[in-house]
């Protein structure tokens, strides 16, 4: 840490609890007071009492609308008329463009060329002028702020402004005054604004309150800062929604200041933890909304015996790609597998392998022979068979019975 920064986090934090006592009573009833509730099953399952805060119960999907109106609400006349906009590509610009159109405010939303047609249309149904530009973020934010300039336009940031901060942070507000037993509260980083704004509250109604940030490890850009450490931000995480590569100016201060601990979590937890809260809990979370959930499922030592919150701050995922999580799971449980089988290519020899499935009980969903393009002998040939068993045991068991009957066979892995 520089000694600019060292001087910045002396200062005092520039939203207090007061201003999202503020921000609570400005938004009160435009956004929805989303149930806190205790997980039985997943208490048991890790050793800790489990609450959930469930903001993907919120009309667009996610925690994001409160901090965008607060904002909205606090602009003057003047900038009212003129419009807002907004770098992004997910919750921040469905929340504006969703309150904007409520408040009559014109809402334009930058997002970049390569955004999903969904994403676009999503926030366009809510009444948003979108322009697409650059192939990454920080050409479509760059954009943003030179319309900003150009059109006399309001800039509203994702997570790096108090008004948006303190909106934030009145999801703790919620939680803490619905389950004031908790003692522990886990929350998703990308930019920081929740973390920011939860833990300003947090820390005002319980200043012994553990306040623990997660970020995916792909993109650990707060943890680096927090830690000192230099470890790289890129890849395609699950978690497209913390999936930041700089910290903001402001929220790192408050997690500098507030934070207990940073911690990473993997895509297989991610995948893990959003796949386990739609089992369990029968709810629909994005990756970033199940990064809560797979720190505790990761870290799970640290953690029993206590009290913990978690935010489940959003479920905008595409379908394609939940199904793809979901069906990973079941690969990975041994419920799903693909097994590669050497056989003899002669008569009778399919019916003699699904007889043995037959006979272990278990349900053949897809066949493939490959016959040309192997370096098997010419009268050899491989079958792949995706099949669904009760659990791993249970395809062991068929793995035996295959291997006993003189097959060759290998199970073709999940990442």
């Amino acid at each position: 840490m520089n000694t600019l920064e060292s001087l910045e986090n002396a200062l005092p934090l520039p939203v207090t609890v007061d201003d999202i006592l503020a921000a609570r009573t400005r938004i009160a009833g435009s956004v929805v007071k989303t149930p806190t509730l205790i997980s039985q099953t997943f208490s048991d399952m890790l050793g800790c009492k489990v609450y959930l805060k469930f903001e993907n119960l919120q009309f667009t999907a996610a925690y994001k609308e409160r901090g965008a109106l607060n904002r909205l609400l606090q602009l003057d006349a003047d900038s009212r008329a003129k419009g807002v906009i907004a770098a992004s590509a997910g919750n921040h610009a469905q929340g504006l463009a969703y309150h904007g159109k409520r408040l009559g405010v014109p809402v334009t939303i930058v997002m970049p060329e390569t955004t999903p047609i969904i994403k676009i249309t999503q926030t366009q149904g809510h009444g948003a002028t979108v322009v697409q530009h650059g192939e990454k973020f920080d050409d479509a934010y760059a954009h943003a702020r030179k319309l900003e300039v150009e059109q006399g336009l309001t800039f509203i940031h994702p997570f790096d402004e108090p008004d948006i901060i303190a909106g934030q942070g009145t999801v703790a507000l919620e939680m803490l005054e619905d389950a004031p037993e908790i003692d522990t509260l886990i929350v998703p980083i990308g930019g920081g604004g929740l973390f920011s704004g939860m833990a300003t509250a947090a820390r005002a109604m319980k200043p012994d309150i553990r306040l623990v940030g997660v970020q995916a490890e792909l993109y650990p850009s707060m943890y680096d800062y927090i830690k000192g450490a230099d470890l790289a931000c890129d890849g395609d995480t699950l978690a497209e929604g913390i999936a930041v590569k700089q910290p903001g100016e402001l929220t790192r201060r408050f997690v500098d200041r507030l934070a207990d601990d940073v911690l990473l979590v993997t895509e297989r937890r991610l995948e893990e933890a959003l796949s386990l809260l739609l089992q369990i809990e029968k709810t629909v979370v994005e990756g970033a909304g199940a990064a809560g959930l797979a720190a505790l499922l990761s870290y799970r030592g640290q953690f029993v015996g206590r009290k913990v919150g978690l935010v489940l701050t959003g479920g905008n995922i595409d379908t394609r790609l939940l199904a793809n999580v979901l069906l990973r799971d079941l690969a990975r449980s041994g419920r799903l597998a693909r097994l590669r089988i050497i056989l003899q290519d002669r008569p009778g020899a399919l019916f003699h392998v699904a007889r043995i499935f037959d006979q272990e009980a278990v349900n053949i969903l897809e066949l493939a022979h490959q016959r040309i393009f192997t370096n098997l002998p010419a009268k050899g040939l491989t079958l792949d068979v995706e099949c669904e068993t009760r659990d791993r045991d249970h395809l062991q068991r068929l793995i035996a019975a295959l291997r006993e009957a003189g097959y060759e066979v290998a199970p073709i892995e999940v990442g």
